[in-house]
């Protein structure tokens, strides 16, 4: 076809261009089989075979890829001999941006878990001598991650081994790949997208890009066949959502997913399950065998959300939805008895959220100033605070931008939780946990007079109360933490001695109230309710 193109000009251009232009291509076409030959050259020195060249053919092969999706091991009756088991774990290697393919390990217990324990997602592998097989498309489909290859990979003690790569120049060739999705890039949904579309999306298999806005506490429980089961869940955020919840039920995918940054990291989640969840009236996102998550993906796409979130966060905007939205955890589950101390030091050891109950006196609360302080306004679209002068969202990125104000009040609080070894500052009580522990909702709180909100106030200050608490770590607050408070009410006296019997408040608060300004600033305006040192004191004399 060439060589038509160019007898074809050769009547408009002379001899001497016709034969720079034969050289040019003959240039050309030399620089490229180089090109070929070097990346052939790339695996042949070491012997690795690209998945791209394998064929059922090949024996004695050698594939080196990154692990970008594994699943548990697990155990099958063995129908050859009765009473024995079979098991398997699978895994998905990568070996270039296209070409990726599943492997598949089979063996007695020994080794399938001794082999599946020596490797995890992210290590790049060199399998040696596994049998090229054909896949079964409906099956391979179903359960396992959708690869362009035609084939599998099967793995047996007898005829193959994996081995982590010690090859420094190849490692450094594959391991770039596991930033890189296994699916088009703007193939994915928003997490406003999702719920929009609400329950029509309910049972499908759909990719999402979004940010870690929080990762939850791994949860242990015995399924009906008697064996042991985990469940974690992380929260996702991006610029059109937050707090969406997806749910991880395998052991490899969990353990992924506990590196992972809250805040920081970025996610790809090619083929995740969308589901309708009853119980919390929301939709919900799993993963399964067929998931496939790439960490902090090398896209423009991924880039572009990364700066939206950073800019989100830089405005406090994901600190005040989740305030608001408060936690979707059953306060029954919550059973961690925690002094201020404890939870302080627990903070610092680990980064990851946690929920504990504390039994304290509320030494900060504020219902009587400006009702600017008590209730704020928020935009009834993405639930950042809105600017009282110029009453516009703060959210520069907010759907809303442009239209009419759509606006939104809540109660949005601060409190100081004291006990015997220290302060907590500055705790959230928010939206509806504020509602009920006040007992009065927005629209009645607007109604009362100043005497009434001081009676309110001084029904809890300095009063014991059973708190549930959500801890989460913060870069801006001073103290590295944030406390959320879930669930507040008046502590019984007898349930406090159980749990706390050899804690002694009385000298703690006597002694917290005569440094602080709480005690001066309270006790010149309210004389009479400074009484309640006395029940107080009272009241703690049952403690031992």
């Amino acid at each position: 076809m060439t060589l038509l193109l160019v007898s074809n000009v050769n009547s408009h251009i002379s001899n001497l261009e016709t034969r720079r232009l034969l050289h040019l291509l003959h240039s050309t076409l030399q620089g490229a089989n180089e090109i070929s030959h070097g990346m052939k050259m790339m695996y042949n020195t070491r012997n690795y075979v690209p998945i791209s060249d394998l064929n059922v053919n090949i024996t004695h092969s050698k594939v080196v890829g990154v692990i970008i999706g594994k699943t548990d091991s697990r155990g099958f009756p063995d129908r050859k001999n009765a009473g024995a088991e079979r098991f398997t774990f699978s895994f998905t290697i990568k070996d270039s941006p296209e070409h990726f393919i599943n492997v598949s390990a089979w063996g007695n217990e020994d080794y399938v878990q001794g082999l599946s324990s020596r490797f995890q997602i992210g290590d790049c592998v060199v399998i040696e001598n596994p049998l090229v097989v054909t896949k079964d498309y409906e099956k391979e489909e179903k359960f396992s991650p959708s690869t362009p290859s035609t084939y599998r990979l099967l793995v047996t003690e007898t005829h193959s081994s994996i081995r982590i790569c010690s090859d420094l120049e190849t490692e450094a060739r594959i391991l770039p790949l596991f930033h890189m999705p296994i699916k088009d890039s703007r193939d994915f949904y928003s997490l406003g997208d999702i719920t929009a579309n609400g329950q029509s999306l309910d049972g499908h298999i759909i990719n999402i890009l979004a940010a870690v806005q929080s990762i939850g506490e791994e949860k242990f429980f015995s399924k009906s066949d008697g064996r042991n089961g985990q469940r974690l869940e992380i929260k996702l955020f991006d610029d059109t959502g937050t707090g969406f919840p997806f749910v991880c039920w395998d052991k490899e995918t969990i353990r992924l997913v506990q590196t992972l940054t809250q805040r920081e990291t970025v996610l790809f989640i090619a083929d995740a399950r969308i589901t309708f969840d009853t119980f919390r009236n929301c939709m919900i996102a799993t993963a399964t065998s067929k998931t496939i998550i790439t960490l902090n993906p090398d896209t423009a796409e991924a880039n572009q959300l990364y700066t939206r979130t950073r800019e989100i966060l830089e405005a406090g905007g994901l600190d005040d939805q989740e305030i608001l939205s408060g936690d979707d955890v059953q306060l029954d589950s919550i059973s961690d008895v925690l002094t201020v101390k404890q939870l302080k030091a627990r903070s610092q050891e680990h980064a990851d959220v946690f929920h504990c109950i504390t039994y304290g006196f509320i030494t900060n609360l504020d219902l009587t100033s400006s009702i600017a302080k008590v209730i704020r306004k928020r935009c009834a679209k993405c639930k950042f605070r809105i600017n009282e002068e110029s009453q516009t969202c703060f959210n520069d990125g907010c759907p809303n931008q442009g239209q009419l104000l759509q606006a939104t009040e809540g109660f949005d609080l601060l409190v100081d939780i004291s006990d015997h070894t220290g302060t907590l500052q500055s705790c959230n009580l928010a939206g509806t946990v504020a509602e009920k522990t006040l007992g009065c909702k927005t629209e009645e709180f607007l109604c009362l007079s100043e005497p009434q909100r001081t009676t309110l106030q001084w029904k809890f200050l300095l009063e014991r109360c059973k708190i549930y608490l959500k801890v989460s770590p913060s870069a801006r607050s001073r103290s590295g933490m944030r406390g959320s408070i879930l669930s507040c009410a008046l502590a019984d006296p007898v349930e406090v001695k159980q749990s706390l019997a050899s804690l002694v408040f009385y000298i703690y608060l006597i002694g917290f109230l005569v440094q602080s300004s709480v005690r001066n600033a309270y006790i010149k305006t309210h004389q009479g309710t400074f009484m309640k040192l006395s029940t107080a004191k009272a009241s703690l004399e049952i403690l031992p």
